[in-house]
């Protein structure tokens, strides 16, 4: 394995898709109370919850998944201001397994706002953690104890990369 190889996490359809509705409907609807507020002339008790939705899609934007870096024995996933370091160990196989998140259930995390991360599950891959952007495009990592799935710009160098037989 080198000592460091990186690779680009492009968006797929359905993330610019998610990301940019979804942030358009909380903009939008931060917007439309701080107009209607500010018409009225008066204040509105509980007014301070809509402040959450401009956090909210601030705060999925942070988590962002701008790409990947394997170097020795990790896997470092980029984020906007800091890296995310998966060690490798225990790593049993990597393969390229398109739409591997079919029929997943977000059990915590980002459902398509910047990214799809956090834990999931679907009937194949069981309980899994994903760093993914692009769902079209993904490789399943096989741990002893883990799984783990991300969508690199180049799946199939990927998995050559980390050195591990397919599963």
């Amino acid at each position: 394995m080198n000592t460091l190889h990186s690779f680009r996490a492009p968006w797929g359809l359905t993330l610019k898709l998610v990301s940019a509705v979804g942030s358009a409907i909380c903009l939008g609807l931060f917007s439309m109370q701080v107009l209607s507020s500010a018409a009225l002339h008066r204040y509105q008790p509980l007014a301070w919850l809509w402040s959450l939705l401009p956090v909210m899609v601030l705060a999925c934007a942070l988590f962002t998944v701008r790409g990947y870096r394997i170097e020795s024995h990790a896997l470092l996933v980029e984020r906007l201001l800091w890296v995310t370091r998966i060690p490798l160990d225990g790593l049993l196989s990597a393969s390229v397994e398109v739409r591997a998140m079919r029929g997943s259930v977000r059990t915590c995390g980002n459902g398509g706002l910047f990214s799809f991360s956090g834990l999931y599950w679907n009937r194949n891959l069981g309980h899994y953690r994903a760093f993914v952007t692009d769902l079209n495009h993904t490789v399943v990592l096989r741990f002893v104890t883990r799984t783990l799935v991300v969508s690199p710009d180049r799946p199939e160098e990927f998995v050559r990369e980390l050195g591990v037989e397919s599963h």
